[in-house]
C-alpha cells in the first residue's frame, strides 16, 4: 500500500481558470533534468473522492471535480501554496475503498 497525496477541485478551476499545466510542464521539465520518473497525474473525476473515509473532506469540492495526485507530499504542498481554491488531502491506496489511485469516474 502506498500513500499518495493530492489537491482536488472543480474540474474547470484546475483545467481552465488556473495555470496548471504550465505548473506541471515545468514539473516535468525539471524531473527530466533531474532523472527523476514522474510521481504527479492529473485525474479527471477522481474515483479516490467517493470513498467514505473522505467524503466530509472532499464535500465542499464542486463536482465534476480533478485532482493532482503525488506520492511527494512536498509537491502538493506547493501546489497548494500556489493554487488558492483547492482542498488538500492524502490517502492510501490500493484499499477496499480505494482499489486504483488513479482511477476515474465517467
Amino acid at each position: 500500500m502506498s500513500t499518495y497525496h493530492f489537491v482536488a477541485a472543480s474540474e474547470a478551476f484546475l483545467t481552465d481558470e488556473e495555470p496548471l499545466e504550465e505548473v506541471l510542464r515545468e514539473r516535468v521539465r525539471h524531473y527530466g533534468e533531474q532523472g527523476k520518473a514522474i510521481d504527479f497525474w492529473l485525474v479527471r473525476r477522481p474515483a479516490f473522492m467517493e470513498a467514505p473515509e473522505l467524503a466530509g473532506q472532499l464535500v465542499a469540492v464542486p463536482r465534476p471535480a480533478a485532482a493532482v495526485v503525488s506520492t511527494d507530499e512536498r509537491f502538493i504542498t506547493f501546489l497548494k501554496l500556489r493554487l488558492e481554491f483547492v482542498v488538500k488531502g492524502q490517502f492510501e491506496a490500493p484499499s477496499a475503498a480505494i482499489p486504483e489511485a488513479l482511477a476515474s469516474r465517467a
